[in-house]
């Protein structure tokens, strides 16, 4: 298997422009006004969560199957997209992606993101090719929680964790995993502005698995190639959860409302090979149309073990395709 070219930062890069999708551009659009009429929103990029995309299930799978050369009378948005190694330059645009990371919890997120930027063998930030501003449009890594433990940010990454599960037949698996099997987890970071094109997915989770692979053999300690040799990976995300659907009904004409809404689609996958999950209610809401009234925001998280990451990869790749 070949390795990641070394000495430069550029690691990937889509020579041909990957196309917005309607779907994907009318996010942009909505994201744009948004940003107009709240003068004093000092973030110049929402995370993938700030705006919620309303379509159903189907249309979000015809969404995400449009190619990149789709063309309507508006025309397309395009741009090149490059993957590079985390560096602390990044750190304020990785800062806002996970700003909302743990709800509205006061932490130090400050230390947990220099932790993602300074684990340069793996992990990705992804950027606009030739943007001056160099900004950052997602970022995935893996942290092994036994490594990083004594840490404040991770000490208080489980102490939040532990406090919001309410559920107990998820509790003492996670208590397990954030103690004694801690050196086993790897705790998945993935964020990203809600623009991004699907079509980055599957090479961006395929480049992050391929790294920890890599690093089991290439990393210069057994002790450093040892954290890396994960049986689990913890994710933390969020998801839309229906308000009462036994009691809704759709009126005549009206289309079911879905139960769940993922806000990124590989957490429907990662959710279906999970050995176990839970969900828990957040403080901080996030402003959306009318259209998700019935909806409340939920966090969620999932334990996968790492012998299920090749059918997740391959399942994305069917996604998106």
């Amino acid at each position: 298997m070949p390795r990641r070219p070394s000495g430069g930062g550029r690691r990937f890069m889509k020579h041909q422009p990957l196309a917005f999708s309607p779907f994907m551009r009318s996010l942009s659009l909505a994201s744009r006004r948004s940003k107009q009429e709240d003068s004093q929103r000092s973030e110049e990029l929402m995370s993938f969560d700030e705006r919620l995309p309303t379509s159903s299930k189907k249309e979000k799978k015809e969404e995400l199957s449009d190619s990149s050369d789709d063309e309507d009378s508006q025309g397309d948005v395009q741009a090149d997209f490059e993957f590079f190694d985390p560096k602390t330059t990044d750190f304020n645009g990785v800062k806002i992606l996970l700003k909302n990371y743990l709800d509205d919890k006061e932490w130090d997120l400050s230390s947990f993101v220099d932790l993602v930027l300074e684990q340069t063998t793996v992990g990705t930030v992804v950027k606009v090719a030739d943007d001056e501003d160099e900004s950052v449009f997602a970022v995935v890594s893996a942290l092994n929680l036994g490594r990083y433990k004594e840490h404040k940010c991770f000490r208080e990454v489980k102490e939040f964790l532990l406090q919001v599960c309410s559920e107990k037949s998820a509790a003492s698996d996670l208590k397990l995993l954030l103690e004694k099997k801690a050196h086993d987890v790897g705790i998945l970071v993935s964020q990203r502005v809600m623009n991004l094109p699907p079509q980055l997915l599957p090479p961006l989770y395929d480049g992050l698995f391929d790294e920890v692979e890599w690093a089991t053999e290439d990393e210069p300690t057994e002790e450093l190639r040892g954290s890396f040799r994960f049986k689990w990976y913890l994710l933390v995300t969020k998801i839309y959860k229906l308000k009462n659907p036994k009691q809704r009904k759709p009126r005549r004409g009206e289309e079911e409302e879905e139960e769940t809404v993922f806000l990124k689609p590989e957490d429907e996958l990662f959710l279906q090979l999970s050995s176990w999950s839970f969900t828990y209610p957040m403080r901080s809401q996030l402003v959306t149309s009318g259209e998700m009234k019935n909806y409340q925001l939920m966090g969620l998280v999932m334990a996968v073990e790492a012998k299920r990451i090749p059918e997740f990869r391959q399942m994305l790749n069917s996604l998106i395709d």
